[in-house]
């Protein structure tokens, strides 16, 4: 009888035991679940831009391949043995300065020669021209004369032309490359002696797309750069072709650079190319780290000022914007938001609806630049 009274009670105060600690488990994760439910969350750090309307110089960009103004592959125009080479790689020459000497000592004899005969000719002319005034020489005789003169004249004319193409000078004042032949080689007509470019002015060749092709117009100004950060030249529009490339769909464009400064931009190299539009006031615009994009559109964290337990707060609202251009880490707001409001520039990937904020605006992100951003600098 004890026994199963101890054992009675024994179960009991397991029973009792074990119904203490689940109701104590289930106490527990309830006080935490409110915990957490009722916890404040501390203000996130987080960078603000205000919502600009501002001037907006718009620009066509395209990719462009600039050639000097004035370049040429300097080529001999006749055959013969190279006698004098006057240039070194490099190597500023005016216009007309003599560049290489193909050997023209046979021409020079016959030069020689033919210049006698040149001379003994117009001698004889005078004769027949005093004989014939006084009327002591004939009309044929007269004539001979004048046809041997005039044969001797065109010969040296014939052999100073030899000359003077044997004699390589610069076309215009410019920059000589490296010489492609040696003092004694043998060459043919149209061989080249060395690349001949003035890097004072350059031209640039790039095609924008036919839809575009109407806003390019002869003297529009156009910014130009080896990088598409740095557009630190200035030129302008002078020429456009007037049909579009059916292949391409593109149409072909041509400006100059006036001033090359330091021959920073070289023949052959690939540069960028901004022809500027006309300016457009009153643009509404946030810088482009702002701008959030996601399935369902584009959107941005406006922040706004609520009062939560007494206390001015700032809290974000997630609203959803139409975009347009964009230029220069700056985006073209068409609706949404409008200018005066603040929008997170930094931040965002903590932050939801309802967040609040601290402004710390210590580095200005909109600031840094995109290229070297992009390549880790």
């Amino acid at each position: 009888m004890k026994r199963r009274i101890v054992v009675s009670v024994v179960f009991l105060l397991a029973i009792l035991l074990c119904a203490g600690l689940v109701g104590f488990n289930l106490f527990r994760d309830k006080m935490i679940k409110d915990f957490f439910a009722n916890m404040k969350q501390p203000p996130q750090a987080v960078s603000a831009a205000k919502v600009e309307a501002k001037t907006w110089n718009p620009g066509i960009r395209a990719l462009g391949t600039a050639r000097a103004a004035n370049g040429v592959e300097l080529a001999v125009e006749t055959a013969g043995i190279v006698k004098q080479i006057n240039f070194k790689s490099n190597q500023r020459v005016d216009q007309d300065t003599l560049l290489v000497q193909i050997d023209d000592s046979i021409d020079r004899a016959d030069l020689q020669d033919v210049s006698a005969a040149v001379r003994l000719g117009e001698a004889s002319f005078e004769r027949a021209k005093t004989l014939t005034s006084r009327g002591y020489g004939t009309e044929a005789s007269y004539d001979e004369v004048v046809a041997r003169l005039a044969t001797a004249r065109s010969r040296q004319s014939r052999i100073q032309a030899v000359i003077n193409q044997k004699a390589l000078k610069a076309p215009f004042a410019g920059v000589i490359g490296i010489p492609r032949i040696d003092v004694g080689q043998y060459v043919q007509p149209g061989t080249v002696v060395a690349t001949f470019q003035d890097l004072q002015s350059m031209k640039v060749d790039f095609t924008v797309p036919e839809q575009l092709a109407s806003q390019i117009k002869l003297g529009q100004e156009v910014r130009l750069g080896v990088t598409e950060s740095a557009l630190s030249f200035s030129g302008h529009v002078i020429g456009k072709d007037p049909r579009v490339d059916p292949k391409t769909r593109l149409v072909s464009v041509q400006a100059i650079v006036e001033e090359n400064k330091d021959g920073a931009i070289l023949p052959g190299q690939f540069v960028h190319v901004e022809a500027i539009l006309p300016a457009e006031p009153n643009v509404v615009t946030v810088p482009q780290t702002a701008v959030i994009t996601s399935l369902y559109g584009d959107y941005v964290f406006a922040i706004e000022q609520e009062e939560r337990a007494g206390k001015q707060v700032s809290v974000v609202k997630q609203v959803f914007v139409k975009t347009g251009r964009r230029r220069e880490g700056v985006v073209e707001i068409l609706s949404g938001i409008t200018p005066g409001q603040q929008v997170v520039a930094s931040g965002q990937n903590k932050l939801q609806a309802g967040s609040t904020v601290q402004i710390n605006n210590t580095i200005d992100v909109t600031k840094f630049d995109a290229t070297k951003l992009a390549n880790g600098q």
